[in-house]
């Protein structure tokens, strides 16, 4: 008897009159540069692609968690195992409709972020779901640095693993210019309206941002260029 050949995934670009190279584009300048969905649909048609602003939302909310999940599931493969990694958590507030809602972050000692979760409290428990979410994913770390809220440390006693806690006044510099993005891109979108969709977004522009985050400023142009391009040759393969 022959072995049965393994049978493909079905695309998920198999119902879309368009490209999978115009879908990835749409969804790369909307979720990575600060541009609002009629920008992004005025920019596609000065290159020739005549699609609505409806169209960019609809790409943007089916295949921009798609795209970030691939991009995670490689980083986190490849980084698992390392166990020298310092974490810097931290919490901003993000308006919600009128109501201050806070966006949780943990980023690790280069500067990449690895989780981002939204909760309407800042209190122990949203601290202790925030963590066991960050750490079941990408395993533990060697120090944890935090700010003075005492839920960090509540939440580290229930974990045991206080003792990896560090807290400084300038310890957390680095996640705390972290938010910078973010923020630019929260203006462009004129802030949200849907807790579910504060999540995703946050998610889906924060794993965009790790991949075509390559410290220009600590290299030379030409390592850049390479860098760049290598990036860019991932981002047009995912889901392919």
């Amino acid at each position: 008897m022959s072995r049965k050949s393994r049978a493909l995934p079905p695309s998920p670009f198999r119902r879309f009159n368009s490209s999978p190279e115009v879908i990835r584009l749409v969804v790369l300048m909307y979720v990575r540069f600060p541009l609002s969905l009629r920008n992004v649909e005025d920019l596609l048609f000065e290159r020739g692609v005549d699609i609505c602003h409806e169209t960019v939302r609809l790409w943007w909310n089916r295949f921009g968690p798609l795209f970030a999940g691939d991009i995670r599931r490689q980083r986190v493969s490849r980084m698992r195992g390392f166990r020298h990694w310092r974490w810097h958590l931290d919490e901003m507030y993000v308006k919600l409709n009128g109501e201050m809602v806070y966006l949780w972050r943990a980023v690790d000692h280069e500067g990449e972020i690895l989780e981002s979760y939204i909760t309407r409290t800042r209190d122990k428990n949203a601290a202790l779901a925030f963590m066991k979410k960050a750490l079941k994913r990408h395993g533990s770390p060697e120090a944890i640095i935090t700010d003075g809220l005492r839920s960090y440390r509540a939440a580290m006693n229930d974990l045991g693993n206080a003792e990896k806690q560090e807290v400084g006044r300038w310890a957390n510099n680095r996640v705390e210019n972290s938010h910078l993005p973010f923020r630019r891109r929260e203006r462009a979108m004129l802030r949200f309206r849907q807790m579910k969709t504060l999540q995703k977004f946050a998610s889906v522009h924060a794993n965009v941002h790790n991949h075509f985050s390559l410290e220009r400023h600590l290299i030379n142009r030409q390592t850049y260029r390479e860098r760049r391009s290598a990036a860019m040759a991932e981002w047009q393969a995912l889901a392919s």
